[in-house]
């Protein structure tokens, strides 16, 4: 178990520093997502009440569509760089590279989600920087990240893989991100708890769920 973790994190630390030094991962995820919010923000602009309940379908959205441009240019720097041939040769569980690239993945991806909440505050009028909101984020995140690394290492080896991932991702992950729409809107508008706290738990499961398949199923997909 040490030796798995201390090889996930080093996965972790290459990938952090690369884009320390590139930043090029989430500076494309941050430009698409502000874009995104502003460009929805402008669109309905002129209907508050519209505004006020397309605001969690803004949030996730974006949240999936910057999580899959990171998902596919990670992917695609290390196949570039011929990192990936590296990792499998290296004597370490193939598990402990999906945990480090998985982990790595959630890291830029929350981080995007976190920096849009003050700015849809700011842009839309409503309060959306909610530590409940936070917890959601970080819930659903999970879910769309742990799919997305599966199928990203998946796709980067087929002709015109960058296409194919949101194509083989969305269907997927859309119970999860139905879940944080509707608990997101709950919580935005102050519904009574029992209208929406109970997705929390089913997507809960789903995150569980895909995470176990995701782990033993991607150390096959690298070999391929």
């Amino acid at each position: 178990m040490m030796r798995l973790m201390t090889a996930a994190w080093a996965v972790v630390y290459k990938d952090l520093k690369t884009e320390s030094r590139t930043r090029e991962l989430v500076g494309v995820m941050l430009l698409f997502a502000l874009l995104s919010v502003m460009i929805f923000s402008f669109a309905l602009e002129l209907d508050r009440l519209a505004r006020r309940e397309a605001v969690s379908g803004v949030l996730w959205v974006t949240v999936v569509y910057a999580s899959v441009l990171g998902l596919n240019r990670s992917m695609a720097q290390e196949r570039e760089n011929g990192s990936i041939d590296a990792l499998l040769i290296a004597p370490v569980p193939r598990v402990a590279v999906f945990w480090g690239k998985f982990i790595s993945s959630f890291l830029f991806t929350a981080a995007i989600g976190l920096l849009l909440l003050p700015l849809i505050t700011i842009l839309y009028n409503l309060t959306v920087l909610n530590p409940l909101v936070i917890v959601l984020l970080l819930v659903g995140t999970w879910g769309i990240c742990v799919t997305g690394t599966v199928l990203s290492a998946m796709t980067v080896q087929a002709r015109g893989g960058e296409a194919l991932l949101p194509v083989a991702l969305l269907p997927i992950v859309l119970p999860i991100v139905i879940g944080m729409v509707r608990a997101t809107t709950g919580v935005l508008n102050d519904a009574p708890a029992e209208e929406w706290v109970g997705w929390i738990p089913i997507v809960v499961l789903i995150d569980a769920v895909y995470t176990v398949i995701s782990a033993v199923v991607f150390g096959y997909i690298v070999e391929e």
